[in-house]
């Protein structure tokens, strides 16, 4: 049982009826594909995927996938427990006219807050910190294009998203110091090797 009721900001619910009202069937369809960027079982799969790669034939790449993997797991799972302690109801369940062009029904109706998609891409969004330039900025675009299907999809309303984003961020950062700092044996040896 939930402990606490959040409800939709009024800009929230204007931004729901602006999309229900001027959405269709066609635009559904493309949120409904691209959200899948950003589920849980698709990342976790390809977190994975990634550090199994890094055992077999790029070691000097584990601590990236270690942080990767863990960062992943964790997103995957706080946002669930978030949604035992908030109660939100979905914006698809409040609108009769988004049904009408098109908006699908989604997941749990009051599992609103947070988002859990957007959780995972503001941890992406994070950690493409450590990537170079040109990919930080892809990976960074392509997060908060996800992120913003939760909302064309009617599924979230735009706070649950920026929640979930920011908690993304937030679960990246605190991992860092804990994945990707060096061992004590990689340490020492990298002072033995000083000139």
């Amino acid at each position: 049982m939930a402990l606490v009721t959040v409800k939709p900001t009024r800009i929230d619910t204007a931004i729901a009826n602006e999309i229900a009202h001027n959405t269709n069937s066609g635009l559904e369809h493309a949120a409904q594909a691209m959200t899948w960027g950003a589920d849980e079982h698709v990342l976790v799969a390809l977190a994975a995927a990634g550090w199994l790669y890094t055992r077999l034939r790029k070691p000097q790449k584990r601590r990236i996938a270690d942080h990767v993997l863990t960062v992943s797991l964790a997103t995957a799972v706080l946002p669930h427990v978030l949604k035992s302690l908030f109660d939100q109801t979905r914006p698809d369940r409040l609108t009769v006219s988004g049904h009408r062009h098109g908006v699908p029904y989604s997941g749990r109706p009051r599992d609103a807050f947070p988002s859990g998609h957007a959780a995972h891409m503001g941890a992406l969004a994070s950690a493409a910190g450590l990537l170079p330039p040109l990919s930080r900025h892809l990976a960074r675009t392509l997060a908060v294009t996800l992120s913003l299907t939760r909302v064309a999809l009617l599924a979230h309303w735009a706070s649950d998203v920026a929640a979930g984003f920011t908690l993304g961020i937030v679960v990246e950062r605190l991992f860092r110091p804990f994945t990707l700092a060096r061992s004590r044996q990689e340490r020492s040896t990298a002072a033995r090797g000083r000139p």
